[in-house]
């Protein structure tokens, strides 16, 4: 049997059951990151059953076909929504759909602290931090493709109404700052005729 890149690799996610960045699949197979590259294009135009390859810029996995959704969600619903609370499906929907995102905006989208809730989806697996590409200093929040696995997700733009939840979020933010500027020149007007009388 002749020796297949797509397949070597195939193997490795298959083994590792998580997200592999193309830099640690390059280092196991001894191919270069652009042979790799291609292994993955030919392994995602090959699988096409129960499993697909999901892969993002930096990262691949091999997750269940999105026609299956219903019943893995069916699965995994129990454990995704089990002590989640309010605040962790806000902060979650805020990091799927506007992500990668960094707390300052979510707690700003939000208007309080979310740094728990952040802490707790990450201990869950359910999103990751990564260095924000403007500063490398500064950490930015995005959906793990373990999630987006079991939504059933090849990636966060093919899930339901992804646009016109992103600009209902990015509307709600727009008018939480003009809350807030009105807020604050009012608080100014009041120490003005505080200072007047």
């Amino acid at each position: 049997m002749s020796y297949s890149l797509s397949d070597h690799v195939e193997a490795l996610l298959f083994y590792k059951g998580e997200g592999v960045s193309v830099h640690e699949l390059s280092r196991m197979t001894d191919a270069s990151e652009e042979e790799v590259r291609e292994a993955l294009r030919t392994l995602g135009e090959r699988l096409d059953g129960g499993v697909r390859l999901v892969v993002d810029s930096e990262r691949a996995m091999l997750a269940t076909a999105p026609e299956y959704a219903a019943s893995i969600e069916e699965l995994v619903k129990e454990e995704l929504s089990k002590d989640l609370g309010k605040a962790g499906s806000e902060v979650l929907a805020i990091v799927v759909y506007m992500g990668p995102i960094t707390r300052a905006r979510i707690d700003h989208v939000r208007g309080v602290n979310s740094a728990s809730t952040l802490r707790h989806l990450e201990v869950r697996g359910l999103i990751e931090k990564i260095p924000s590409p403007s500063d490398r200093r500064s950490m930015m929040y995005r959906p793990t493709l373990e999630l987006l696995t079991h939504l059933g997700a090849e990636s966060v733009e093919v899930l339901p109404d992804y646009e016109a939840i992103r600009e209902e979020i990015a509307y709600f933010e727009e008018r939480r700052e003009k809350d807030e500027m009105f807020s604050h020149e009012d608080e100014e007007d009041s120490v003005d005729m505080e200072r007047g009388s």
